[in-house]
């Protein structure tokens, strides 16, 4: 069964940007990206009113990696260390060597290609070093953006399930992707 160890936590690297672990400093653009309805708009989670709900969400996320059940980072431009997105592995399966990703990334860099760079990173992290088999990804169907990122960067759509998640009143479509690490032996 696949086991993490983050406890050298990566620090990752693309062309243009640098994914640390989220800080309590992040707090400012962890609570704006949170609190923002157009960003939290595919995402059935509710809004943070404040900053304790932004610093809650950063304790949340570095506690999984302190217990080693998943992992996500600040995603920051080379040479600005300041958050733009957050992006990370979500619910592993461990046992079937499978993990959810998720990301977003603050409304002005939307567009520059900086979701599709830090996939591609993340996505070779989890085959090469998280020793993952698959990478699954759940979004909303309307959102169309984030459909076209995933399927621009290899993943292939697997479901769409019907109404599968009730959220405030509603029950919601999911539509799952997913990517498959074609160079590993079996495990």
């Amino acid at each position: 069964m696949l086991t993490y160890d983050f406890s050298d936590f990566p620090i990752l690297e693309t062309e243009r940007l640098i994914l640390r672990r989220l800080r309590d400093s992040d707090v400012k653009e962890v609570f704006e990206l949170r609190s923002d309805p157009e960003t939290m708009k595919y995402i059935p989670r509710p809004l943070a009113k404040n900053h304790e709900d932004a610093l809650n969400h950063i304790a949340i996320i570095n506690k999984a990696i302190d217990k080693n059940e998943g992992i996500n980072w600040a995603v920051t431009m080379k040479g600005d260390d300041t958050l733009i997105g957050i992006m990370g592995f979500y619910r592993t399966k461990f046992e079937h060597y499978r993990s959810e990703i998720g990301y977003m990334i603050h409304p002005t860099h939307n567009g520059k290609g900086f979701v599709s760079e830090a996939l591609r990173r993340l996505v070779a992290y989890g085959f090469s070093d998280m020793g993952l088999h698959s990478i699954e990804a759940v979004i909303d169907p309307d959102n169309i953006g984030s459909e076209r990122v995933l399927q621009k960067n290899g993943f292939v759509k697997e479901a769409h399930f019907r109404e599968s998640e009730f959220y405030e009143g509603k029950f919601l479509d999911a539509v799952y992707y997913s990517i498959l690490n074609t160079s590993d032996s079996v495990k």
